[in-house]
């Protein structure tokens, strides 16, 4: 059915878990770093925070990754000969993604994981302080616990867009399974077979995805019915 580009397209879709699973992880730190700076009581953080959340949730991701891809490479190759290396550097297509789908995701996550934040009563907090807690652990021990409950929903979303916005990638050359696909539909001129191969392998990935977080969404979420009625 795939003339013999099934293994091809497979490890594609290895990749484009891969690239998924990396751009997740750098969008976290910038998620939560973004989200301590908009609810930090410094008036510029907390304006670099609603900065970076607006001007970049306001630009398609397509434009955002040819801008950064582009523009960054040119921007490299433009500093690199005052630090005296004149070879041209080749930003990879897979780093280049990474960094682009977690900077925009980032800006995505630092309003879900600010509302999750902003939902927890002030009390746990004093509570914990009440205690003999520091900062530190009142953070970790009573905020991030109930933060990750509040969060999974919007987290889930944003998982299944950022997988699905990984497709955007191959227009910068990452061998994903989509631009593999491409290749393959060029190749036999039937982009129907492929293409829809690779829609089959996105629904998989997504809905063993959603399986998963709802799984977790339960999971943090026991006793906390029964504690509110």
């Amino acid at each position: 059915m795939l003339q013999g580009y099934g293994s091809t397209i497979l490890d594609g879709a290895w990749l484009t878990l891969l690239l998924a699973l990396t751009s997740m992880a750098v969008a976290i730190f910038l998620g939560l770093l973004g989200a301590a700076f908009r609810l930090s009581p410094i008036r510029w953080l907390a304006m670099l925070g609603e900065t970076y959340a607006t001007v970049i949730r306001g630009i398609p991701d397509l434009v955002l990754i040819l801008l950064i891809f582009y523009g960054g490479q040119d921007l490299v190759n433009r500093v690199a000969p005052l630090l005296g290396y004149d070879d041209y550097i080749d930003i990879n297509p897979f780093v280049a993604g990474v960094f682009t789908m977690g900077f925009i995701f980032g800006a995505y996550l630092s309003e879900t994981f600010r509302g999750a934040f902003m939902a927890i009563p002030k009390g746990q907090a004093e509570a914990g302080a009440a205690y003999g807690m520091s900062g530190v652990q009142v953070f970790f021990r009573i905020l991030v616990p109930q933060m990750i409950r509040f969060a999974i929903p919007g987290f889930t979303n944003n998982w299944l867009v950022l997988t699905k916005a990984t497709a955007l990638i191959s227009v910068v050359g990452l061998q994903d399974m989509m631009f593999k696909a491409k290749s393959a539909a060029d190749a036999t001129r039937e982009p129907f077979t492929f293409y829809l191969a690779v829609a089959a392998l996105y629904l998989v990935l997504t809905s063993v995805s959603l399986l998963a977080l709802r799984f977790l969404e339960k999971r943090y979420s026991v006793g906390t019915k029964a504690a509110e009625l």
